[in-house]
């Protein structure tokens, strides 16, 4: 379907892709990866036709319709249904030519082709895939015109589905969804019968729709069979096994590199110096890849406050003349982690400002700790940074000009350094704005960090970073992202916003991606569409059981939270054990002085024997979670 054949482009002088090639069969789903700045949407551009390389080819095979989401969102007067079916192209024009033509025999061929593409369906279609992008019935009848840039996007992806492309670029399509629209998108494309290749930070989005990954790194690509776990477990055992090559080569090198400089210019040994140089000019180099600097999260430890935190009895919130949230009876403890489930515009956000303080109740009452303190992070925030300040002005002016080194150390907490410090904020990439709204926001050591879509604009090591800190912050989280896989590893509460309430959701993630799907199905399946939530149409009968397991879950909590810390912990062991190891496995190490391959070895026993009894401990809490468990009348 799509040939890559020595690809070269640059950019100012910089070389994004170096003689790269690549094939992506017909039908292959393919999710392309690789560090931000790497190329992703440059590549992209050049496959629609954008932007023209400066050496090589690309050539898409066959008669392919490509399908892309353009960057200007649609708007204008029609109806959100109408501009999804405009964007088939060919079934417009069949349908214009169906009422102007006149010629009987031409006639009888429109028709016959408008049934071959299924026109009698199309309408259908469309409102299926406005449905799973979050609008209803009314919402596809509305002009685009009415919609927000964010949602005007959703049409734009809608559209794009809808022409059923048979090469569809997809760059970072998640962004502006929810978690709901997240899930419907992620089934959708794995279900896609043309080619796909999709740039996303959404994990689950490229372990459940992909088929392939195709790596961009240093300006080449190489593809790997699998979704995106099982492509970083072989990308870590292939630069393992390019470092142990590369050190045996080096050593090699070393060794003929000997030889000749003691013989070149010895009569008996040129002939055979001179072979070995030849040797060691065709010597191909093993490429060290360069490691992407890591980026770390690390939220200041907060002064801690007994339970709870907070509570509302039937609180109520909303705007001027709308009350958006109403019958809120719910209580916050100091170490909640609480993921906030509803589509887009049922009150999440809402939900989040009225905790921050931003909204103050409008009925009810809502009780905090007298020493609360909340850290509150929204995507919007970004528009708020003044772009003249670099991060170092905007943290002194935050913190009431401190002295430089703490003003420097809470920089450091968010992967701010030295040379970052000084940047303007308005030559800041979307990811490292986002780190220092964290920055800001933990300036008062909070107790309760509310945060509103984290992710959108982190990569996936910054995403492991933010989910890390997360997790090792003492405090309470309320989290609202499109993200399951992030929502899977910091949520162990999950609350739904709907009907113009907030209650604990009985169930996890799992649970409720099925509710979603299985509503959706029986939408279009001819059951009724009468809005009724899917929490009371859809698997009515382990309500119980979901309950039970909510309650397991809750008296399980603090053992659950010691496992994970204790993960977390062996984790790291198991990198330090690694790293070791290859330090251990260089040959200059056994040269001349052993004292520092002796003080390695000393070290590497130490680590292993704390994993061993880490391994230990892991076990042993394993043993009475699942024996806390058979106890639990409940499950006997």
């Amino acid at each position: 379907m799509l040939h890559i054949k020595e690809l070269t482009y640059r950019i100012g002088g910089r070389e994004l892709f170096s003689g790269t090639s690549a094939h992506i069969p017909k039908g292959h789903r393919v999710g392309l990866v690789g560090a931000n700045g790497a190329g992703k949407t440059t590549l992209f551009r050049i496959i629609i036709g954008e932007l023209e390389p400066d050496g090589g080819s690309l050539h898409i095979s066959g008669r392919a319709r490509l399908g892309h989401v353009a960057q200007e969102a649609p708007g204008g007067e029609d109806s959100l249904i109408d501009t999804v079916l405009a964007a088939d192209q060919e079934l417009s024009a069949l349908e214009f030519a169906a009422n102007v033509e006149t010629d009987p025999q031409r006639i009888a061929e429109i028709h016959t082709r408008l049934f071959d593409i299924d026109s009698h369906t199309a309408r259908s279609r469309a409102a299926t895939i406005l449905s799973g992008l979050g609008f209803d019935d009314d919402a596809q009848q509305r002009r685009c015109s009415e919609f927000s840039g964010g949602w005007r996007m959703r049409v734009a992806l809608a559209a794009t589905l809808f022409a059923q492309p048979n090469l569809l670029l997809l760059d970072e399509p998640t962004n502006h969804l929810d978690l709901e629209a997240s899930i419907w998108l992620e089934e959708y494309l794995a279900r896609f019968p043309g080619t796909l290749i999709i740039i996303s930070h959404d994990r689950d989005l490229l372990n459940g729709a992909v088929s392939h990954i195709l790596y961009l790194n240093g300006g080449r690509l190489t593809m790997y069979l699998g979704g995106y776990d099982r492509f970083k477990e072989a990308l870590k055992e292939k630069k393992l096994h390019d470092k142990l090559l590369r050190d045996k080569q080096s050593k090699e090198r070393a060794h003929i590199q000997s030889f000749v400089d003691r013989f070149r210019y010895k009569a008996t040994k040129a002939r055979q110096a001179q072979s070995r140089l030849k040797v060691l000019a065709r010597m191909e180099p093993i490429s060290n890849a360069v490691e992407q600097r890591t980026i770390s999260f690390r939220f200041p430890k907060p002064n801690q406050l007994s339970p709870p935190i907070l509570t509302m009895e039937n609180t109520a919130t909303g705007y001027t003349g709308m009350t958006v949230l109403t019958g809120l009876n719910l209580e916050i403890n100091p170490d909640d982690r609480i993921a906030l489930l509803g589509a887009n515009g049922n009150g999440k956000s809402t939900f989040l400002k009225l905790l921050s303080g931003r909204l103050r109740p409008t009925n009810g009452k809502m009780t905090r700790s007298n020493n609360l303190r909340v850290g509150y992070f929204a995507q919007h925030q970004t528009e708020e940074l003044n772009d003249s300040e670099t991060p170092y002005q905007a943290l002194s002016r935050s913190m009431h000009n401190e002295n430089d080194q703490k003003v420097r150390g809470q920089l450091a907490r968010f992967g701010f350094e030295s040379i970052d410090v000084h940047t303007k904020i308005s030559s800041l990439s979307g990811g490292e704005k986002s780190r220092l709204l964290f920055c800001l926001m933990s300036v008062s050591s909070p107790q309760l960090l509310l945060l509103d879509e984290p992710t959108n604009h982190l990569d996936m090591d910054a995403r492991d970073s933010l989910v890390h800190a997360l997790t090792e912050f003492p405090g309470a989280v309320i989290i609202v992202s499109h993200d399951p896989y992030i929502i899977g590893l910091v949520a162990e509460h999950l609350w739904l916003i709907d009907r113009g309430t907030c209650r604990p959701f009985d169930g996890d993630v799992e649970d409720y991606r099925n509710l979603l799907l299985n509503t959706q199905h029986a939408k279009y399946d001819g059951e009724p569409k009468n809005g009724t939530p899917p929490t009371r149409t859809v698997y009515t009968g382990r309500r119980e059981q979901r309950r039970e397991r909510a309650l397991e879950r809750e008296r399980t909590s603090d053992l659950r939270k010691s496992i994970k810390d204790t993960e977390i912990r062996m984790e790291t062991l198991k990198k330090r054990i690694t790293s070791l190891e290859l330090e251990l496995a260089l040959p200059e190490i056994y040269e001349g002085d052993t004292s520092g391959m002796l003080a390695l070895s000393e070290q590497l026993i130490d680590v292993k024997k704390e994993m061993k009894q880490e391994e230990s401990r892991w076990l042993k809490k394993e043993e009475a979670l699942a024996i806390s468990k058979t106890n639990n009348p409940k499950h006997q």
